[in-house]
């Protein structure tokens, strides 16, 4: 009887990219439904703020691939550096505090106010202190915002994995002599990977998201940020979704390539025996 029930529910389990698939068909048929009736007359001055979805598509196809690809080049440098620079530096400061455990509350209070500060107010002074970009270039505002937005979660992150080694291997490696270096080589990052994976790729949009609110206060010529404001200027409303949803997708394709490879480096933190 309980055979016949567990197979009855696997029959009847949808596969998860199905799931996936009705979900966003069922988010757009929303969003149609709502833009046609709800939010119809929302927006001032004659304008259609929330545009049902062929208009979004009309205005993307309009736009071209070139426009999207000029600009996201550039954002995507930024979020890219930003990454690397931002990532680097916070798992250095988590083995820091495996190494020198005093210092663990000067770096988390660093990571918890680098977290805690409003970006708005990190943004007005760097546009003061780092000089502006040429046109194509990425900008070194949206760069310090971006590795900003990740610190503090990669540090979360890298310690709680870090702090989660199995004690028995470390008593073993300090019984033969080895040092809290070898602990952490040995024993520690191994057994860290899979959290730090896991904040690497929360890490992916967080970057994205830094390098877009970098550009708006940097008078930045071409990326995400100059390109929302320009049609927000313009009154573009479809053209403004259209980059928002794109800005989206691309964050989500950054988020999934990370999980991939997430799954082949460890996949033992996901139930995988190989």
């Amino acid at each position: 009887m309980t055979s016949e029930t567990g197979g009855a529910r696997r029959v009847g389990r949808l596969p998860a990219p199905v799931v996936g698939v009705l979900g966003v068909v069922a988010i757009v048929a929303l969003w149609w439904v709502l833009a046609l009736t709800v939010f119809s007359d929302v927006g001032g001055r004659g304008v259609q703020a929330v545009p049902t979805p062929p208009q979004v598509i009309a205005a993307m196809v309009e736009s071209g691939g070139e426009f999207y690809v000029r600009n996201f080049s550039v954002t995507l440098a930024e979020a890219g550096i930003g990454y690397l620079w931002g990532n680097s530096l916070a798992l250095a400061a988590s083995a820091l505090v495996l190494l020198v455990p005093r210092l663990e509350p000067v770096i988390m209070q660093l990571a918890i106010l680098t977290y805690c500060v409003p970006i708005v107010a990190i943004g007005i002074l760097l546009v003061v202190i780092i000089p502006l970009p040429r046109a194509g270039e990425p900008a070194g505002n949206a760069v310090f915002l971006a590795a900003l937005s990740v610190f503090f979660t990669t540090v979360v992150g890298a310690l709680l994995g870090l702090k989660a080694a199995d004690r028995s291997a470390l008593d073993v490696v300090a019984v033969y002599g080895g040092s809290r270096l070898t602990q952490l080589r040995k024993v520690r990052v191994i057994a860290a990977l899979p959290a730090i994976l896991n904040a690497l790729q929360i890490a992916v949009p967080a970057a994205f998201l830094g390098a877009v609110l970098g550009e708006f206060f940097g008078k930045v010529q071409l990326g995400v940020g100059p390109a929302m404001i320009a049609a927000q200027q313009g009154l573009d409303a479809p053209r403004l979704w259209g980059i928002a949803l794109v800005s989206g997708l691309v964050a989500l394709a950054g988020y999934g390539a990370i999980g991939l490879a997430s799954r082949a480096i460890a996949p033992w933190s996901r139930g995988g025996t190989r």
